[in-house]
């Protein structure tokens, strides 16, 4: 062979391989949430199609802590805006472009640029509807972040028969960020309105969710802020320290008080529909928000999720100080070695890779150490396997979670043989039981 055949065979060779991402062709783009090789049994999408839908919630006259002592009221109607996946009829499902940006609101080195992202659900399809309504998934973002943050996720929910609904906080999204006093603020108040409006959807004889849901029984996923939020909505109060910190950002204001531990109108509002959480990279245990009584009152089941060197949230004093203190829950901690904080979130966009790009935008979805995607294939195959169990009360996920039940065996159920390297979970029983 010459050297210009050789030269056009290296070409085709290159062609060939670029066209390829692990098994797949061009022809089918490796999406958010796909399977890789290693990813475990869970991690499949389950039966139904996926379908999706936006809707723009008001929470009427919420305190507008951003402009407290301004005006003697202060209120606002705070703008929640959800999406929705759920399952779908068969046939439906196609890919779907996600519209999302990055950056960060008033950043002057970080601006808004738009990109979008593909995903496997279809826009507005017909939902399936069963002879019992399907089981309500909450999903809160970080600050900041978005209701895309995690569709890897939430398409592979809900094609497992949950209606899943992610919100977009307000003032905590990559679009409007505002003060962080908004967030300490709003975040579990945000997640119990939104959990009370699909309730009265479900109900509306107008809405597509009427039959399709059950809010009565509820999973709530967070991330970092979001992992704070759940936190507090399952019982976790507040602690005195957390208020004055609260106090003092705000100029006085004592509205925390109202989620903070032994509160009456706190343990009033602990909500039965909430059946269990699971928290990544929760925020906050650091900064003392919690204390012992108030980890003591979380009494539902509930799945934490962290890096251990994740310099955001903390590990020894941060989440897993949650996980141990949490003594009154059936708790498990799933643990990736050597990660950050970045537990949950989507693959950093193709947008983030550009030359040129604050490395901001890379690091908000990627890990130094762990492939996104791998993370994402490993939650998508514990949290089906958690929410299988404590949720639905499916049997069969037990055994998924019982990794360390044969302390002779050497692969965890549901893993292919040498990848659960870097992995550790643990689990504990209440104390109550």
């Amino acid at each position: 062979m010459n050297n210009k055949g050789l030269f056009a065979t290296i070409l085709t060779f290159l062609f060939l391989l670029s066209s390829l991402s692990f098994g797949q062709s061009t022809s089918k783009p490796f999406v958010y949430g796909d399977l890789l090789p290693d990813a475990p049994e869970l991690a499949a999408r389950g039966e139904y199609a996926v379908g999706v839908q936006t809707l723009d919630l008001i929470h009427e006259n919420q305190l507008d802590i951003l402009n407290y002592g301004k005006g003697e009221d202060s209120l606002y109607n705070r703008p929640i805006k959800v999406e929705i996946w759920y399952p779908a009829e068969a046939g439906s499902e196609e890919l779907i472009s996600y519209d999302e940006v990055m950056g960060q609101n008033g950043s002057p080195t970080r601006p808004l640029i738009p990109f979008t992202f593909l995903g496997r659900a279809s826009r507005n399809a017909k939902a399936v509807y069963e002879d019992e309504p399907f089981p309500l998934v909450i999903v809160s973002h970080g600050y900041t972040g978005s209701r895309y943050l995690m569709t890897y996720l939430t398409e592979n929910l809900a094609s497992k028969g949950y209606v899943v609904v992610a919100i977009d906080h307000t003032e905590a999204t990559f679009r409007d960020a505002a003060g962080f006093q908004s967030t300490l603020l709003n975040r579990s108040l945000d997640d119990l309105f939104v959990l009370n409006e699909m309730a009265r959807l479900s109900e509306d004889q107008e809405s597509f969710l009427k039959g399709l849901v059950n809010a009565a029984n509820t999973a709530l996923i967070g991330y970092s802020m979001g992992g704070y939020g759940a936190v507090n909505v399952a019982g976790g109060g507040y602690s005195p320290q957390a208020v004055q910190l609260f106090g003092g950002m705000t100029g006085g204001s004592k509205a925390l008080q109202r989620r903070s531990v032994g509160n009456p109108e706190f343990e009033a509002s602990i909500d039965p529909r909430i059946k269990v959480i699971v928290a990544f990279a929760p925020w906050g245990m650091q900064r003392g928000v919690w204390n012992a009584e108030g980890l003591a009152s979380i009494k539902i089941p509930s799945l934490f999720v962290a890096g251990s060197k994740d310099d955001i949230s903390g590990y020894e004093d941060g989440t897993k100080a949650i996980y141990e203190g949490a003594v009154n829950s059936e708790r498990y901690l799933l643990t990736y070695i050597d990660a950050r904080h970045n537990t949950a979130p989507n693959p950093p966009p193709a947008e983030a890779l550009e030359p040129g790009r604050p490395i901001d935008e890379y690091l908000r979805y990627a890990d130094s150490v762990w492939d996104m995607r791998r993370i994402n294939n490993i939650n998508q195959h514990f949290v089906t396997a958690f929410l299988g169990f404590y949720l639905k009360g499916n049997d069969s996920y037990k055994g998924y979670l019982d990794v360390n039940a044969n302390p002779d065996a050497k692969e965890w159920p549901g893993f292919k043989p040498r990848t659960t390297v870097g992995l550790e979970l643990d689990h504990k029983t209440s104390l109550e039981n």
